[in-house]
């Protein structure tokens, strides 16, 4: 029996591990992002397969509580428009369904910024400073992560368990909480852990970790699931195994592991034979979905009629 880290942990959360745990290895739970209220995403899967995903991933960059609005070009303007409201849709798809939630949060940086200020190019926000008692960065990052535990209470109170996977891709320095090397990045995390398991009590979540280098991974205490972002540059039929392999190599053995992001599905007949233990995936949104320019439609028929596949 799986057991997640936070030991308060609920008996819903507790399942979803269980969950995770029991499927990785047999089948794989499909997943698809989707950060606008029609989620037209999902829309465009049922129209393709007849079928949905079971799990679904919903964005919170528009809950920024320091979004620029003064200094915003267009497209970020038009992304933290059309994302606005995305968790009370979520809540009512959760609600309504037996799926499974998963949030991502694009944190437009705590303090100073401009346009898509969860970039580094947009902020000279220091993460580092974060880690120093009495700075105005920790100040600030402790006023966000309130403000988005109160968003995230709603799925507590309604007992709504959710795959939280904080600071993703911090492998990379484009986003402020990578810029600075993934061993912050990992300690931005214990902060957030620790005050939103012992302060806030969010015990509805399950910590998706997201970082595959040895240095960032913030030990087997803080994360439920390790997970890893891949975008190939073309596409090539892949079960992720190499991935995989890397993943358990500079993280842990000892997690259940998720492709939390991709622009290619992985080719299910060759999951079907290898048996790669991923528990789920999840297809990034709009183009990385709709339309052929990443996964073809066949692939998508592939996906969603196979027996290995884990849908609604």
């Amino acid at each position: 029996m799986a057991i997640p880290v936070n030991q308060n942990a609920t008996a819903n959360a507790r399942k979803l591990l269980n969950e995770l745990y029991e499927t990785a290895g047999k089948k794989i739970i499909t997943g698809q992002h989707t950060q606008t209220n029609p989620m037209e995403e999902i829309a465009y899967i049922r129209e393709v397969t007849g079928k949905e995903p079971k799990l679904r991933g919903f964005e919170l960059l528009a809950y920024s509580p320091n979004i620029n609005y003064d200094d915003a070009s267009e497209p970020c303007l038009t992304e933290v428009y059309e994302n606005r409201g995305t968790l009370d849709t979520a809540y009512r798809w959760a609600k309504e369904n037996d799926g499974i939630v998963t949030f991502s949060f694009h944190w437009y940086s705590p303090v100073g910024g401009r346009d898509k200020a969860f970039y580094t190019e947009h902020t000279d926000f220091d993460a580092r400073q974060v880690l120093v008692e009495g700075t105005p960065e920790r100040e600030a990052f402790y006023h966000d992560m309130d403000v988005i535990a109160e968003e995230l209470k709603r799925f507590c109170d309604a007992d709504i368990p959710v795959l939280w996977r904080p600071f993703h891709e911090s492998d990379g320095k484009w986003f402020w909480w990578g810029a600075q090397g993934p061993e912050v990045a990992a300690e931005l995390y214990k902060l957030m852990y620790v005050h939103y398991t012992q302060v806030h009590h969010l015990d509805n979540l399950l910590w998706v970790w997201n970082c595959r280098l040895k240095e960032g991974y913030p030990g087997d205490e803080y994360v439920d699931v390790i997970s890893v972002d891949i975008y190939l540059e073309k596409y090539a039929p892949t079960d992720y195994q190499e991935d995989y392999d890397k993943l358990i190599a500079e993280t842990t053995k000892n997690k259940v592991a998720a492709l939390a992001e991709v622009g290619y599905i992985p080719d299910i007949h060759m999951l079907e034979k290898s048996h790669t233990p991923w528990a789920y995936y999840m297809a990034w949104s709009k183009e990385f979905c709709i339309g052929e320019q990443y996964n073809s439609k066949q692939a998508l028929k592939d996906m969603y009629s196979s027996d290995y596949a884990v849908t609604m």
